[in-house]
């Protein structure tokens, strides 16, 4: 497993180590975890496959004339 040696400032030192105490992982656990899901950030393959399976949802426009526009405070 590779090392890596980052520099941050105290105060994200801090909140790390608490946020990794809470979750009870080690701090290197917690930061590594962190940067896979920033680095993965893309739908699940089943919520891709989900894509087009609700034939009857209303459409954007559909949604907009179905609805009452009320009427706003004035600034």
């Amino acid at each position: 497993m590779a090392q890596i040696t980052i520099y941050i400032d105290n105060n994200l030192e801090e909140k790390i180590k608490e946020v990794a105490k809470n979750t009870g992982q080690s701090i290197s656990k917690y930061i590594s975890n962190a940067i896979e899901q920033k680095l993965n950030n893309s739908w699940n393959e089943d919520i891709k496959n989900l894509s087009g399976s609700w034939n009857d949802f209303p459409t954007l426009e559909e949604i907009r004339n179905n609805t009452i526009d009320i009427k706003r405070e004035e600034f």
